[in-house]
């Protein structure tokens, strides 16, 4: 009997809630503007990597008015490793003068006002909203992307439309922990490469699995 969505994801929810009872961001940071940069830097980059290079910034860079009066070529040193970081560097320290000049220097608590930040897209927005003000939020990054595909709860790549096809299914109080859990079991088990379908506790609820086994 076929499921419909909603239901699937009903089920998806509870059986990573038991695989990941505790979670949380795997971005380190102690106050809000580093979470916000730390995800900046997390563009095509891993967040174990962003989180080697983040702690001496941060000590040298200890607020958002010492970013926002930082030479763009000192940041840079700190971010080299992280890829794409002439870019990134530039928006951190453009991202930190519209903190301190618009926003009083608080990390605003709306989506719609974090995008107008530089360098900031809805995932990073949502992840803000969530993490930092316990919204709704559905923070869709490459590993959420690929494991709805995967689940059949959303299609395609782009990632406004998977969070427009998520949050019809997601009840919103789920949404930023059901992200948080899928970005930890597409490390662990559902690689992009070698999924461990044999090993993965979703593969039950899972739609490619269910194709797969049934071409066997």
């Amino acid at each position: 009997m076929r499921i419909s969505k909603k239901q699937r994801a009903a089920e998806v929810i509870e059986l990573l809630k038991r695989e990941y009872p505790e979670v949380k961001c795997a971005l380190v940071y102690e106050k809000p503007h580093e979470l916000l940069i730390a995800t900046r830097l997390s563009a095509q980059c891993t967040d174990k990597r962003v989180n080697l290079v983040t702690p001496a910034m941060f000590e040298r860079f200890p607020s958002i008015e010492a970013f926002a009066e930082a030479e763009v070529s000192e940041v840079e040193e700190y971010i080299k490793s992280c890829g794409l970081y002439h870019t990134k560097a530039q928006d951190i320290v453009e991202m930190c003068r519209v903190l301190r000049d618009v926003y009083g220097s608080r990390v605003p608590d709306s989506i719609d006002e974090l995008v107008k930040l530089p360098g900031v897209g809805r995932k990073t927005a949502n992840l803000i909203v969530g993490d930092l003000y316990g919204k709704p939020a559905m923070v869709c990054d490459t590993h959420v992307i690929r494991l709805t595909n995967r689940l059949g709860l959303s299609e395609g790549k782009d990632a406004a439309q998977v969070e427009k096809q998520l949050r019809a299914v997601i009840p919103p109080e789920e949404g930023l922990y059901f992200c948080h859990r899928l970005v930890w079991h597409g490390r662990g088990v559902c690689s992009a490469r070698a999924p461990k379908c044999e090993e993965c506790a979703l593969s039950g609820v899972c739609a490619e699995y269910s194709k797969t086994k049934a071409k066997k």
